[in-house]
């Protein structure tokens, strides 16, 4: 059993590192705050919401607003997207079937490829789609494709594919776990009561894993809203606010950058907020909906 000592220097370790994480994130937030004439670095020179005013009226000539709802949109689709995906192929795995261990391993290979070689690879995939639409229609004298035809590549095509592949891994080893811990004996206990397979389904499984389908919600759109290696050569003509973000800090001098950094990671805290809330809401419910059903068996 470790002494005095080894736990107060256990502590000190845990404590340094929490700085080393964390110091960085809250040194931005207090520098968001500087006064007009304040500057990048301590000390501080005054306190005020000047910045994130500076901010709101625009930083150079990047538009944030709509760099930000570009990324709230694509991330809202990326989650929808993991959580239906995610929840099929676990309950689809749940079963051995013909090329089951291939198809997970090359599902999660992508955790282990660096992120920018995945973003080159999805650039390359709709450029050669593009360029055999561009044949195609020229060999066929499609005159639109000829004459108006750019890209395949975007937000919601190559932009999305490359995050999915750094989301889906995620969902899919979430609901593993899940479903390799669910009880059958509920599914069987719903059939013995006359319920079909949808049914089943939406009053024995789908309460109990819920609150798992909103973690995999939360990992699928954080993972999107604050991705930038995957989408840096694969996301199109049009920036999310994570690549904007990466061009401003080559360009601003000035605390609005740290306003940004503020609010975007403010954003993210309250979405994480709001799942862990949602979350436990549906244990709740969960949990009052089987106190019920035991009352009424006595």
């Amino acid at each position: 059993m470790a002494g005095p000592k080894t736990k107060f220097f256990l502590g000190l370790f845990f404590l340094l590192f929490l700085v080393f994480l964390y110091g960085p994130m809250f040194t931005i937030f207090v520098l968001s705050f500087q006064g007009p004439d304040g500057g990048l670095t301590f000390p501080m020179n005054g306190v005020s919401l000047h910045w994130f005013k500076s901010l709101w009226e625009g930083v150079g000539v990047v538009d944030i607003g709509r760099a930000f709802r570009r990324s709230i949109a694509l991330g809202l689709v990326v989650m929808v997207i993991t959580v239906v995906f995610s929840l099929m192929a676990g309950l689809a795995f749940r079963h051995k079937f013909r090329g089951s261990t291939p198809l997970f391993y090359i599902t999660v290979a992508s955790l282990i490829v660096p992120s920018i070689v995945v973003s080159l690879g999805v650039a390359l995939q709709f450029r050669l789609i593009d360029d055999a639409l561009k044949a195609w229609g020229r060999e066929n004298e499609i005159e639109w494709i000829v004459q108006e035809f750019a890209t395949t590549m975007g937000l919601f095509t190559s932009g999305m594919g490359a995050q999915l592949t750094w989301t889906l891994p995620f969902g899919l080893l979430i609901m593993f776990a899940v479903f390799n811990r669910f009880d059958p004996m509920y599914e069987e206990a719903a059939r013995d009561m006359g319920a079909g397979p949808w049914a089943t389904f939406r009053e024995a499984v789908l309460p109990i894993i819920a609150p798992s389908l909103v973690g995999v919600a939360l990992f699928g759109f954080t993972l999107s809203y604050d991705e930038l290696a995957r989408s840096s050569q694969a996301i199109g003509g049009l920036n999310t606010l994570p690549l904007e973000l990466r061009g401003l800090t080559t360009t601003v001098t000035d605390p609005s950058i740290y306003a940004l950094g503020t609010v975007t990671t403010s954003i993210s805290f309250l979405v994480i907020i709001l799942a862990l809330l949602f979350a436990w809401v549906l244990r709740r419910r969960r949990l009052a909906q089987g106190s019920d059903a035991g009352k009424g068996m006595v």
